[in-house]
């Protein structure tokens, strides 16, 4: 089963700017109270006498579905049934529920009213007046509305229009082309008072090219600018699948998300997935029978209130509870599988009970520019990673299905540049599917100034989010940098992940650094220590620590583990709060394991293995340091042309494998030369290759590519063509490989 939503069908979207200014630290991802967008809609339902009794049925449960379904306490609807007046004392509307504001009280007051719907009888006139019931949904929807409010129309139908037996559409031989008259002039007026129009055909033959006219002649602006979010007509094959049908357009037009769930006969126990994302939902059980009754089971394993209030961090409230439909609406939702336990007394257990799922959510990004002080002509890396309005990290596809991401540069000097976030794992993107988005750009040369980046995520059924990093242009390469080796860690709350800066000062004075995390909700993440400060000529290496917050913060939401993504953020509060260091932090966060889980393997291995462990450790770290030392690697420079200008052999690197240089007579005889704090670095990768340091990036150097170093030289390997670079000194050269194969059957030098 499917966890999350997975039907991308509308959206809200919210621009949210949080731009910080120059020298600040980016404002983090704070609590908030999530809203919930109203919809002014009605509900036109057919009544002609073409109708069956399960099609009545099918129409009046669909009706109920929606209405109970909405999130929005501030939403207002109005359910009419309609056909054709044929004679006189007949009319073509049967209004059942006025205009009902949808609170808790009003829910419940729709589930009984839309009951009022009823088949019509051959005395009552049996046609289909399309243009009256457009008219009255329109007139219902603006007589005294907010201007302001998205007003929606939801048309169905199990016909074409027929107004041939209406006298009031003039003489029989000219009423159908009156009637088409009409319907454009409806239409029209329906596009005047942005009333959008979404049809909704079913039975053995809708006119599908007059539903979908019906749906092209509304009001065409939806809640969001996407494609799905415009109106559009639909037509089902039978009566069972109304239901599902009309929630899923309304989901587009209400800008919801919308998670179709199974359908079994009770006593049964169905699964609905809602997700990490949502801030606020409504579980719809259509139980068919009123006698059936529901229970709900959240992810956690605990059955869950139905009566209004709070419970473990959520607002819970049920509506239609005694009818043949009920909704329960939850704000701030436990995300994972949900339970819907449905039981019925004998005799009342031959129809299915349906689940499904309306849900709207809120979206974060974190943006980072690498280099955040970049020089002119220096190219950047954009990230956009995706998280949880808390801070969580969203790692599947299908909760940010249908994405669009829009980024560009500014800043002084230079016109707007776009930039092209892409999360499909290639070119400077690492990984596909990850929740990170990923671009280049080139600072232009003439940028003299202040730089922003910014980013906005704009989904269907979720609010959009818009982050931006200032940064400015460096005159030159910086005296005081600090770029961050945090590896990825895993941790319990309460825990800790350890990593290094790695410092540099060139000046003769001291230097203050301001070291935090931010993009994550408060108190989640934390860094130690929070300032440090850089002696005159300091180059080394300080060690920093992520914690993680106590299992408090987390409540019920750690489940079997999460994911914490925040940015660590280096500040020069001696160069005027200049940025140094913006850089992705990631925390897998587990519960702490019980005593069994701890120490199984005391009981089962024993000591002896516990050495084994340690030992074949400790040789694995030994043997990985001894693969990342760059002594042995052949730098070659290389000109614009391809020519190779100048080849050097790299030595044993510092303390950290860094092989430090710099790049000699550029302009007349380049060649490289060995230099303790040099601009560039290198050392061996586990994959093979290298890595370059450059400033404050790290750029893989596979065995066939190139780094490019300046605007005219760039960096490459030498070697046995083939085989990439040279061995170290001491390596199994002219001989088998002794060493064993990684698990899994890899060599041993990809395991490391």
């Amino acid at each position: 089963m499917r966890r999350a939503a997975a039907s991308v069908l509308g959206g809200t979207a919210v621009f949210v700017s949080l731009l910080a200014p120059a020298g600040q630290d980016p404002v983090p991802a704070a609590d908030s109270t999530p809203a919930f967008p109203a919809v002014n809609y009605a509900v036109a339902v057919d009544e002609s006498a073409s109708l069956a009794p399960e099609d009545m049925r099918a129409e009046k449960a669909a009706a109920k579905r929606i209405a109970l379904g909405d999130v929005s306490s501030s939403s207002q609807v109005t359910v009419f049934g309609f056909a054709a007046a044929e004679k006189a004392g007949q009319r073509v509307v049967d209004p059942v529920c006025p205009r009902t504001t949808l609170d808790a009280a009003g829910r419940e007051e729709v589930g009984r009213c839309v009951d009022e719907l009823r088949g019509r009888k051959k005395s009552e006139g049996t046609g289909t007046d399309l243009p009256t019931a457009i008219r009255q949904g329109v007139d219902d929807l603006t007589d005294g509305s907010d201007a302001s409010v998205p007003r929606v129309l939801f048309l169905l139908t199990d016909g074409k229009m027929d107004v041939e037996d209406s006298f009031k559409y003039g003489d029989p031989a000219h009423r159908a082309a009156e009637g088409e008259r009409q319907l454009k002039a409806a239409l029209k007026e329906a596009a005047a008072q942005n009333v959008q129009i979404w049809p909704l055909g079913f039975g053995s033959d809708p006119d599908k090219k007059q539903l979908d006219q019906i749906a092209a002649g509304g009001y065409q602006k939806g809640c969001v600018e996407l494609p799905s979010a415009s109106p559009r007509a639909h037509k089902v094959d039978g009566a069972k699948d109304v239901g599902g049908t009309l929630e899923r357009i309304f989901a587009a037009a209400h800008c919801l998300r919308h998670e179709e769930g199974p359908s079994k006969r009770p006593p049964a126990t169905l699964e609905i997935g809602i997700s990490p994302l949502a801030t606020v939902g409504s579980i719809v059980v259509d139980k068919g029978d009123p006698e059936v009754k529901i229970t709900y089971i959240d992810p956690a394993g605990d059955k869950v209130p139905t009566t209004s209030g709070r419970y473990k961090g959520s607002r819970f409230e049920l509506a239609g509870g005694t009818g043949t439909v009920e909704a329960l609406k939850i704000v701030d939702p436990l995300p994972g599988t949900w339970k819907v336990k449905a039981e019925a007394p004998e005799g009342h257990r031959s129809l299915p009970v349906a689940v499904s799922v309306l849900w709207q959510g809120e979206l974060r990004g974190a943006i980072t520019m690498d280099p955040p002080s970049p020089q002119a002509g220096e190219k950047v890396t954009v990230t956009m990673r995706l998280q949880t309005r808390e801070g969580y990290e969203i790692k599947d596809p299908r909760d940010y299905e249908g994405l669009r991401v829009r980024s560009e540069l500014t800043g002084d000097g230079f016109s707007a540049q776009a930039l092209d976030l892409a999360d499909n794992g290639k070119g400077p993107d690492p990984d596909a599917s990850d929740g990170s988005f990923t671009g280049t750009v080139t600072i232009p040369e003439d940028a003299d100034g202040a730089l922003t980046v910014s980013a906005t995520l704009t989904a269907s059924g979720l609010s959009a989010d818009t982050r931006s990093e200032t940064g400015e242009v460096a005159p030159g390469e910086l005296p005081v940098k600090a770029p961050l080796e945090l590896p990825a860690g895993s941790t319990h709350p309460g825990g800790t992940v350890t990593g290094t800066l790695d410092v540099s000062n060139t000046t003769d004075a001291p230097h203050t650094l301001r070291l935090s995390v931010a993009d994550v909700k408060d108190g989640l993440l934390s860094v130690e220590p929070k300032q440090i400060t850089l002696k005159p000529g300091e180059q080394g290496t300080r060690e920093v620590t992520v914690r993680v917050s106590p299992k408090s913060a987390f409540g019920d939401r750690l489940g079997d583990g999460l994911d914490l993504s925040g940015t660590f953020t280096v500040v020069d509060t001696t160069d005027d709060d200049r940025t140094l260091e913006r850089a992705p932090v990631s925390v897998r966060v587990t519960p702490e394991p019980g005593i069994w889980d701890k120490y199984w393997w005391a009981f089962v291995a024993g000591a002896v293995a516990v050495a084994l462990a340690v030992v074949g450790a400790v040789a694995w770290l030994g043997l990985r340091r001894r693969r990342r030392d760059p002594s042995g690697l052949i730098l070659q420079l290389v000109s614009a042309d391809g020519t190779v200008v100048n080849e050097h052999r790299a030595g044993h690197g510092n303390n950290k494998q860094w092989y430090e240089f710099a790049v000699a007579e550029a302009h007349r005889s380049p060649r490289i030369e060995r230099r303790a704090h040099g601009p560039y670095a290198v050392r061996r990768r586990r994959e093979g290759g290298a890595v370059v340091r450059k400033g404050s990036s790290r750029i893989p150097l596979p065995t066939n590519g190139q780094v490019q170093l300046t605007d005219t030289l760039s960096l490459t390997l030498g070697g046995t063509p083939g085989q990439g670079p040279r061995p170290t000194q001491g390596a199994f050269a002219g001989g088998p490989d002794p060493r064993p194969s990684a698990p899994g059957g890899g060599a041993y030098d990809d395991f490391l």
